[in-house]
């Protein structure tokens, strides 16, 4: 049966817009009976609209503070008889069950509920709906002649094709419909049980479900031959990236947006405005300084060469002088990524059409989430990587204290340092990453390219290490090129060679007792 003319629709909805006008337009346009309960159909009343009180169709009155209103077998008769099959429309017609062909029902707002602060478990009960999801299933299961919408957006749409169809929904759209109704109830149910069994309470409950929505579909993955999309957790926060708002330039890519993440959780590592350019999801300058332009150009000149096609992170408004200063270094930028942008900025940016531009509105702090990564057959879930670390609790084990200066350096490379892909070693001096050797399979390696990539400016530098130096080798790379201090987790059984070696080549070293490894 492909065409069905919509001759009685039920409607109770939580969500009101747009039901007045589309019931009206059903009603003088099509002589659509109108069967409604409660809230609604005073709704309606009150603009106009005949409606018929459910109590009417079913003979049974509204109880129990409305938790039985349309559980009733005239309702879910009217909904679920088959209209090809004789048997099921004799029996209708015995019991006095007339047909239902269109269904309105939106569901009460159970997730909005338990959102809010202090809400109580009996008003979230309360909030659970019961008569919603039974009609909605029922008519989705019966789409071959019965249409149902839970969502306004899609009452002009439907009204458009009964135009067009004297009167009459087709196949195509009731089953779409329908298909959107389980996935609505679903969800629903999900918010419920969730709620009811404390998941969001859990660290790690024994389940784990993961509601996403796509963002976008990407033209390929990492590799061209590779199909890839974006999605983005259906309750992920404001402020985020996947939240954010891109104001020009291409399709974000899948590499784009690794990157994008990789720069835009190091850049709310601090307070001070700050500048962070990513390579490949590795840091490939990072610097802090009295304003965004200087911490953009210290950045900028930490490492110039992998700079060029970076993603770019700044942790305030971005002024014109910051994008001036990309212009004068000729620098080609994947990505731009703050919490806003001067109206002047976004001017001189517009030059540059396809570097994408991304708002996100704000910084959120750094922690209060999970991370997930895949692996085959399921998925890795942690914490995300935030510590509050009170630096007062370091320890000093060598005989040489950092100054205070060298202390300053040596925090702000222990930020930085988090960021960058294990086994990671990276140089600062003035607020800047001057060197940085990252993702090799020993440390020492590590140190040797960091060493190397800073060159002169390693002689006075400090060092960080993201995980504990295993043998004295790391230190004495650093060393030899000019270091005088060094930060790092300590904890490695041979703490003391390394602590010896240091005092014999005068260099300070701090413990922090906290390791930031990043696969």
């Amino acid at each position: 049966m492909d065409h069905v003319e919509v001759k009685r629709a039920l409607v109770s909805v939580t969500d009101k817009s747009g039901v007045t006008e589309f019931c009206r337009a059903l009603q003088e346009e099509f002589g659509v009976e109108i069967v409604s309960t409660g809230g609604t159909a005073k709704v309606l009343a009150e603009a106009g609209v005949q409606v018929r009180p459910i109590d009417d169709l079913t003979g049974f009155p509204e109880m129990m503070d409305g938790r039985v209103k349309t559980l009733h077998p005239v309702v879910h008769g009217g909904l679920l008889a088959r209209r090809d099959v004789p048997e099921h429309m004799a029996s209708a017609a015995e019991h006095g069950i007339d047909m239902i062909d269109m269904v309105v029902v939106n569901l009460y707002a159970f997730e909005a509920t338990v959102a809010r602060e202090g809400v109580s478990e009996k008003e979230a009960v309360e909030n659970i709906d019961i008569g919603g999801p039974s009609m909605l299933r029922s008519a989705a299961k019966n789409f071959e002649s019965v249409a149902v919408l839970t969502n306004p957006a899609d009452y002009e749409s439907v009204l458009a094709e009964m135009r067009a169809n004297g009167g009459a929904t087709t196949r195509e759209t009731r089953r779409r419909l329908a298909t959107e109704v389980y996935r609505l109830t679903s969800a629903y149910d999900s918010a419920i049980w969730m709620y009811l069994s404390g998941y969001r309470d859990t660290a790690f409950p024994s389940e784990a479900r993961f509601r996403l929505e796509k963002v976008q579909d990407l033209r390929y993955g990492e590799n061209p031959h590779q199909g890839a999309a974006f999605y983005r957790f259906i309750d992920s926060k404001d402020h985020t990236l996947a939240r954010a708002e891109q104001l020009q330039g291409k399709e974000l890519s899948y590499n784009n947006i690794l990157d994008t993440d990789a720069a835009w959780a190091a850049v709310r590592e601090f307070d001070e405005p700050a500048c962070v350019i990513v390579k490949h999801t590795n840091p490939c300058g990072i610097s802090i300084a009295e304003d965004l332009t200087s911490a953009y150009l210290n950045a900028h000149d930490a490492d110039p060469v992998s700079a060029f096609g970076g993603v770019i992170a700044l942790n305030d408004t971005v002024p014109a002088m910051v994008v001036q200063g990309v212009f004068d270094n000729s620098q080609f930028v994947e990505v731009m990524i703050a919490p806003d942008f001067e109206p002047e900025a976004l001017e001189m940016l517009a030059t540059k059409p396809n570097v994408r531009v991304l708002r996100t509105g704000g910084a959120r702090p750094l922690g209060g989430h999970y991370e997930s990564r895949a692996v085959e057959g399921g998925m890795l879930v942690q914490t995300s990587d935030s510590v509050a670390e009170d630096s007062s609790e370091f320890t000093v084990p060598t005989k040489r204290e950092p100054s205070v200066e060298e202390m300053k350096q040596l925090l702000f490379a222990w930020k930085a340092v988090k960021s960058v892909k294990s086994n990671a070693i990276l140089l600062a001096r003035g607020f800047t990453s001057v060197g940085v050797g990252a993702g090799q399979m020993n440390r020492v390696n590590s140190a040797r390219i960091a060493v190397e990539h800073a060159g002169e400016m390693a002689d006075g530098a400090v060092a960080a290490s993201d995980a504990f130096m295993p043998f004295p080798d790391s230190l004495e790379v650093c060393a030899a090129a000019g270091v005088t201090a060094v930060i790092q987790p300590g904890g490695s059984v041979r703490d003391k060679e390394v602590i010896a070696k240091a005092d014999e080549l005068g260099v300070a070293m701090v413990f922090t007792g906290h390791r930031h490894f990043r696969h």
